[in-house]
């Protein structure tokens, strides 16, 4: 996450600019060669494909900040964050998957960095790769369990990701529910919040808000990206010189790369970009089959499922999207109960007929469970959609009344966990609504304009 700021901020400023500005901003970013002596490698596709690698650095971190934002204990040096950013060849859209850190892994033989000891091919969490082989067998492990070819390493740390977010001026961020971590000390009331590096630290880092731990948490660094992508591209920035010039050399100043990521590639990269918007990016994440399995030594691991990473990935080889959106313009309002864990039952309260199966129906497509079969109401002259609720049960009722733009809501005790809908004469159709989160085990690909604030 941290590494796909900075890189975010560095390719979309870089198509506002031209050469002269550019220059001399090459010298600042550390080299690092992640490709040396690999063999047996996948064979490229259409697009471009960059490996994010944030770690969990923090040598330059000063005391206080150790202590504001909870950064105490020793860094295991591995990878904190791990993303793979797929821009296709026609450069309209950029499509980023996130590799969950825990992902059970079979690393390939390779020399211990540290002990220099040759290791035969082991089972491990993806994070250790960089741990025990760098950058290098980060890599080969990656290409190794996605079968595509990686063609530029980028990678950053704590300290570069806080003074890359206040370089831009802060990123908003919103939040349908509170947000508290006692481990990271994020703590966000419901609502609209601008973060700057500090607390956008936190908000990418915490893993114990809830009990899905780095699964929600992916959700969100890809919610903070697509945030950095809309303030960037509409704070300013690129049309102005000497502020871009400022925030570049922050950001590539706190990057190591390969060497063939050059800032000429990236001035190149930008202008292929220029009309670029938080839109023209996808988000997913490798969905996970299992979620405990232990290994000895090793302890509990995510196993990927292997039927929906193989989509993913040869999306991203075939150089497609990774899912057909389920809007076309519409954006979802993000709602506290995901609609997915509601039931309802649909109730015509008009005169025409089949509108009650017209609304099941479409309250199906948007994820809600349904009975499958509309009845008629008592009232078939509704003039306002009204849903009916018990109150244990509130919660769901709202998420329901998003999804019905208007609608009444009326407590009944009582009634149970399904929620009822009596449809009026003022229904046109269902609006789309989401949880914070995608449900658990389905593989989605959401527009980064679907998930920034409104």
């Amino acid at each position: 996450m941290r590494l796909a700021t900075a890189l975010s901020v560095a390719v979309l400023a870089a198509s506002g600019v031209g050469h002269a500005v550019m220059t001399g901003l090459d010298s600042g970013i550390e080299r690092v060669d992640p490709f040396r002596d690999m063999k047996n490698r996948p064979a490229a596709g259409n697009g471009l494909n960059i490996l994010l690698a944030g770690t969990d650095g923090r040598d330059t971190i000063t005391d206080e900040q150790r202590q504001a934002y909870r950064l105490g204990g020793k860094p295991c040096h591995c990878t904190d964050t791990l993303m793979l950013l797929h821009l296709s060849a026609d450069r309209s859209r950029v499509s980023v998957v996130s590799l969950p850190r825990d992902s059970y892994a079979m690393m390939p033989a390779h020399t211990d960095r540290t002990t220099g000891e040759e290791h035969r091919p082991h089972p491990v969490k993806l994070n250790a790769a960089y741990a025990e082989g760098g950058p290098q067998l980060t890599v080969r492990t990656v290409e190794k369990m996605t079968e595509v070819k990686i063609d530029h390493y980028v990678e950053v740390d704590f300290t570069s990701f806080m003074e890359t977010v206040d370089a831009v001026g802060g990123v908003e961020i919103c939040t349908v529910r509170p947000l508290k971590d006692s481990y990271t000390g994020l703590d966000l009331a419901p609502g609209s919040h601008r973060l700057d590096g500090g607390q956008a630290l936190q908000y990418v880092r915490s893993r114990h808000l809830d009990g899905t731990g780095d699964l929600s948490r992916m959700q969100r660094q890809q919610r903070f990206l697509a945030a950095l992508t809309a303030e960037i591209t509409d704070s300013g920035v690129l049309l102005n010189p000497v502020r871009f010039r400022e925030v570049t050399r922050t950001v590539l100043g706190s990057l190591r790369a390969d060497s063939g990521f050059t800032t000429e590639r990236m001035l190149d990269l930008g202008k292929a970009m220029r009309d670029f918007t938080p839109a023209s990016a996808e988000f997913t994440s490798v969905p996970v089959l299992e979620k405990g399995r232990q290994v000895p030594k090793i302890g509990t691991t995510l196993v990927w499922e292997p039927k929906a990473a193989r989509r993913i990935f040869g999306a991203l080889r075939e150089d497609r999207p990774l899912a057909a959106h389920r809007t076309a313009g519409r954006k979802a309002t993000v709602v506290d109960v995901p609609p997915e864990q509601i039931r309802v039952q649909v109730e015509n309260g008009t005169p025409h007929q089949g509108l009650g199966a017209k609304v099941d129906r479409q309250l199906r497509a948007t994820g809600f469970g349904t009975s499958g079969e509309a009845v008629d109401a008592d009232d078939r002259n509704t003039a306002r959609t009204t849903v009916l609720y018990d109150p244990r049960w509130d919660r769901s009722a709202r998420t329901v009344a998003a999804a019905f733009p208007g609608a009444r809501l009326k407590a009944v005790p009582g009634q149970g966990g399904t929620l009822r809908v009596v449809v009026g004469a003022d229904f046109t159709e269902v609006a789309r609504v989401r949880g914070e989160e995608p449900p658990e085990g389905r593989t989605e690909a959401v527009r980064g304009d679907e998930v920034t604030c409104p």
